[in-house]
């Protein structure tokens, strides 16, 4: 790689440790409770570390993650100044792939939970507002789809209509996500539609779907910020081993489980291939889950 790339991984890197920083010094308890969880500090760099490697990809990749730069000179090269995490048994650069590779991982996981915190919300609130016989169907659906493993769910949809790029991926996750996300919200909505100011607007004529959007489901954010933390790291780890497995994201496009499938045969003379994409998920699995620890303790008001 060249000096310039080094310089701009350095460039990153100082931006997430200042950002941080820059969040740790400011005032309010709520912020203070988050730092003072241990873990908290360093996920929340990682995270924006990651994100902004992901986002600048382009920049930062010294090579496209598809270039096969020399399919005999450059076959499984260890890690080296030109190519810092090596080549893979393609002649790819494993850097360049890792880089945009997050982009896949990191995007599909994310927007999984957009969808997912979405639909669990809205029938989550709707199952805790209405109650009866809306909340005994739609928990009852709940229960089916929490009751079936959801690697089964995805397989089976899998094998019905294929997966069909990236974005079809994560449209496929977000949909088989939301069980537990809709349980989370109808009990928040349960304990606040019996509240003063539900009652208010109840009064002043307002109807049901302007409360549960303008007043219930603002009070009950808390608890689903850490259920997207928390659900993005699952959903990441989901998508590698779909990946992994070979029915995932699919090659050519980079992602950190298809680079694991792609080295599992040269474990031994080249350990690098799956090491430093196995070693990217758990590093930002463990971030997210220290985070949406930080911000359950942030944001429970219970802690002081």
């Amino acid at each position: 790689m060249r000096p310039s790339g080094w310089l701009a991984v350095i460039a990153v890197a100082v931006w997430a440790i200042g950002l941080v920083t820059l969040a740790r010094h400011r005032a309010g308890p709520a912020r203070r409770r988050f730092f003072r969880h241990p873990g908290a500090a360093t996920g929340l760099g990682l995270l924006v570390f990651f994100a902004t490697v992901a986002v600048c990809a382009p920049l930062l990749a010294p090579y496209r993650p598809s270039l096969q730069l020399d399919i005999v000179a450059l076959q499984n090269r260890p890690p080296s100044w030109l190519h810092p995490l090596g080549t893979d048994l393609y002649s790819r650069d494993i850097w360049s792939r890792l880089i945009f590779g997050a982009r896949v991982s990191l995007g599909v996981g994310t927007l999984a939970m957009l969808i997912a915190v979405t639909l669990g919300a809205a029938i989550g609130a709707a199952a805790g507002y209405y109650r009866r016989a809306v909340d005994a169907v739609l928990m009852r659906l709940v229960d089916v789809g929490l009751a079936v493993p959801r690697i089964f769910i995805v397989f089976v949809q899998i094998a019905l209509w294929g997966t069909g790029g990236v974005g079809a991926l994560a449209l496929l996750l977000g949909l088989t996500s939301w069980f537990g996300t809709s349980r989370l919200v109808r009990a928040e909505v349960l304990s606040l539609r019996t509240r003063s100011f539900v009652d208010a607007a109840l009064g002043l004529g307002a109807r049901p779907w302007r409360i549960i959007t303008r007043h219930v489901l603002p009070n009950a954010v808390a608890p689903l910020i850490v259920s997207v933390t928390l659900g993005i790291a699952n959903v990441m780890l989901l998508e590698a081993g779909l990946s992994f497995l070979g029915v995932g994201v699919r090659p050519p496009v980079a992602s950190w489980g298809n680079m694991i499938a792609d080295g599992r045969d040269q474990l031994v003379a080249a350990p690098w291939t799956s090491v430093f994409p196995g070693l990217a998920i758990a590093v930002v699995v463990m971030a997210l889950n220290a985070v949406g620890d930080g911000l359950r303790d942030a944001l429970d008001p219970r802690h002081s």
